[in-house]
């Protein structure tokens, strides 16, 4: 055989089934080893230490996060549907709780006008209820719910409160008008109820921005009229039953006539909240007349 003889500028190669064969002692020696020794034990952990055992460390971690935020979701979910549905129970008790406010309200009303019916039993009454008033902070004029089809006349007398509110001034087959007494240019006459001294009450929108009306031609020659004293229609008024209450003095002058006095009074009625009136369908003329 001759030998192999590699020529100046050839490139060493080794032939496929040499390499081949190299290639599979070193592996049978190399698996040899490692079944009857340790050699590749401690770096092959070491690889594993290094590698692997971090890697499932972060997986078990990412799979603890992902499952602590899931739960964190429910339970946010959970919460949401609690309060929403503690909202739609307070939302309930705060309509129920409106609803008993307004029927204490109402019953507070009601309470109120029989207590002044009984007040004025004397009187016939029919109750109504407030539908629109004109402009402003006051009651001073304003539309009821009742009318001729009910029996009501104009100048008949309304009373709320625990005092007179004023008289209707117009009627419609199923509502009225009523004209207060604060209205301006309105004029009730009137008496102090204790010594029946007789005395002229007007209406002023102006004065009652301070909570008052006005009254006049008080003649209280003896002195005796003082602020607290009740004032009521007296018997002489034309278009007024007598003995209604008007209000309570609050401030008496004297004039520059020197012999009549004016000051002003605190309305009996809250003009400034009003919802149910009574009308009294007695007339001044028809109690005159039947006596």
């Amino acid at each position: 055989m001759s030998p192999i003889v590699r020529r100046k500028g050839e490139k060493f190669t080794i032939p496929s089934k040499v390499l081949l064969l190299i290639l599979t002692i070193f592996c049978s020696a190399m698996m040899l080893l490692t079944f009857v020794t340790d050699l590749f034990e401690k770096p092959f952990n070491s690889i594993i230490g290094y590698v692997v055992i971090p890697f499932e460390k972060g997986i078990g971690s990412a799979g603890a996060w992902i499952h602590s935020r899931s739960e964190e979701l429910g339970q946010i979910h959970k919460l949401i549907a609690e309060n929403q549905a503690l909202k739609e129970q307070v939302a309930k008790l705060t309509e129920e709780n409106t609803l008993l406010q307004q029927d204490k309200y109402e019953l507070n009303k009601l309470r109120q006008l029989y207590e002044l019916d009984e007040q004025y039993e004397e009187y016939h009454k029919v109750g109504a209820r407030i539908l629109s008033r004109d402009s402003g902070n006051w009651y001073s004029a304003f539309l009821i719910d009742k009318g001729a089809d009910d029996g009501l006349e104009k100048n008949m007398n309304v009373i709320a409160g625990g005092g007179l509110v004023g008289r209707i001034s117009s009627v419609g087959p199923n509502w009225a008008r009523v004209t207060a007494i604060i209205s301006d240019n309105a004029n009730v006459s009137a008496m102090t109820l204790a010594t029946e001294d007789n005395l002229m009450v007007s209406g002023s929108l102006k004065a009652m921005n301070e909570g008052t009306i006005l009254f006049s031609q008080l003649v209280d020659s003896k002195g005796v009229v003082k602020p607290g004293d009740k004032v009521v229609t007296s018997d002489i008024s034309d278009k007024f039953l007598p003995g209604i209450l008007v209000g309570y003095i609050l401030s008496i002058e004297q004039d520059n006539n020197n012999l009549t006095k004016s000051g002003t009074l605190i309305p009996a009625v809250d003009f400034e909240h009003l919802s149910e009136v009574l009308v009294i369908t007695d007339r001044k003329q028809t109690i005159e007349e039947n006596p």
